[in-house]
């Protein structure tokens, strides 16, 4: 018999069989390890369900039913058919009426409302007249994906409803003109919306994922005991852990606020000292939210992929990448429980239109909230974590 001929020697046929045996048998291995690391099996799960709902179900980009306020300066049969008129194109919400300017800008500068109409004195005089007066409709533009398509109705839709209220048939011409006016933001410049919520947007993640990170490495690499060894407490630890980041978030504040008024143009209109302020707020909140992930964790690949879930639905919920007020209810109220989405409208409001504490007042006290629950959440489990 020749070699040719010869089969396969019982040695490599054992080798064949032994490698499918030990594949299989790592393969098997990793699927054990996979379904005790909880974490990583839940987050296989749980991100793209959670895009899925979001995209599908919180997303719009052409939002409908925006806060509106009406400043009334004459209570007439026609306004109120303006305002039923703009009511009727479903952009507009008509939350506030007020009867006072300063009021009338306070709620557009705080963000409680995107529009204001303005109905002047001797209105509807003027139209019977044949004065064709002027409508002030005032948009809040640093958002200019909300703002645009809601001013884009007015000429159009708003016309076309109020003709039936002043005659029978079609009118030689509109008794009045609507006069759009955008505010903080004229030229609908994106970088002007976009700059601003990149401060917050970055200062989430890298504060997330810094302190989170921090904490673990120190359990991964055995010296957590050795720290906890010493006479300090848990609260000094986590002190000791996160005011090193405060510092670091003021810098990456500073380059991106620095760079976005040196080449984008971004204005900054508000106070400086009351923005940082609020920043440090906000940088706290992050730092003590992340410290809670590194408690609840057991290794940097989970703090980064839990990290990463917290991420995700702050920059889709919080108004940075979509209209806030364009999404349903359900996600407007979980938004409201994010730090991002009060500080975006914090810093956007400072730099762009000028905003004060008392225009802040609200959002400013959710991040103190925010904070306290996420430090006390901390501390509690940083102490459970030593028993």
């Amino acid at each position: 018999m020749s070699t040719v001929d010869q089969p396969f020697p019982t040695h490599e046929i054992r080798e064949r069989f032994g490698f499918w045996k030990r594949s299989y048998a790592m393969l098997l291995k990793e699927f054990i390890q996979l379904r005790r690391d909880r974490v990583s099996f839940a987050m296989i799960i749980i991100i793209p369900v959670m895009q899925l709902l979001l995209f599908g179900y919180a997303i719009n980009t052409t939002p409908h039913n925006l806060p509106s306020a009406v400043l009334i300066q004459e209570d007439s049969d026609l306004a109120r058919s303006v305002l039923k008129a703009l009511e009727n194109t479903a952009y507009f919400r008509f939350l506030y009426e007020v009867h006072d300017v300063d009021d009338f800008d306070n709620l557009l500068k705080s963000g409680k409302v995107l529009f204001g109409v303005e109905i002047p004195r001797g209105f509807e005089r003027a139209v019977r007249r044949g004065d064709k007066p002027a409508l002030l409709v005032a948009a809040d533009a640093t958002d200019p994906v909300a703002a645009s398509a809601a001013l884009g109705s007015l000429g159009m839709v708003v016309q076309t409803a109020l003709k039936h209220d002043l005659y029978i048939g079609a009118p030689p011409e509109m008794p009045f003109e609507i006069r759009a006016h955008a505010r903080y933001n004229p030229a609908a410049s994106s970088s002007l919306n976009i700059v601003p919520g990149l401060v917050g947007t970055i200062l989430t993640m890298t504060m997330l994922i810094f302190t989170a990170l921090s904490v673990t490495r120190e359990v991964e690499r055995g010296t957590m005991e050795s720290l906890l060894s010493m006479p300090i407490k848990p609260v000094e630890v986590m002190f000791g852990k996160i005011i090193p980041y405060v510092l670091v978030g003021f810098v990456q504040a500073f380059l991106i606020i620095g760079i976005g008024v040196g080449l984008f143009g971004v204005p900054v209109l508000g106070n400086l000292v009351l923005l940082a302020l609020l920043s440090t707020l906000f940088i706290t909140t992050n730092l003590s939210i992340g410290y809670t992930i590194s408690t609840v964790v057991q290794n940097q690949l989970q703090a980064m992929q839990m990290s990463m879930m917290f991420f995700l639905p702050s920059i889709l919920l919080s108004g940075f990448m979509f209209p806030f007020a364009g999404m349903p209810a359900w996600a407007q109220y979980l938004g409201e429980g994010l730090p991002l989405t009060h500080y975006l409208r914090i810093v956007r409001a400072i730099m762009l239109k000028g905003a004060t504490m008392q225009n802040l007042r609200y959002d400013a006290l959710a991040l103190a909230v925010l904070m306290l629950i996420a430090m006390t959440i901390a501390v509690t489990r940083f102490r459970r974590t030593l028993d």
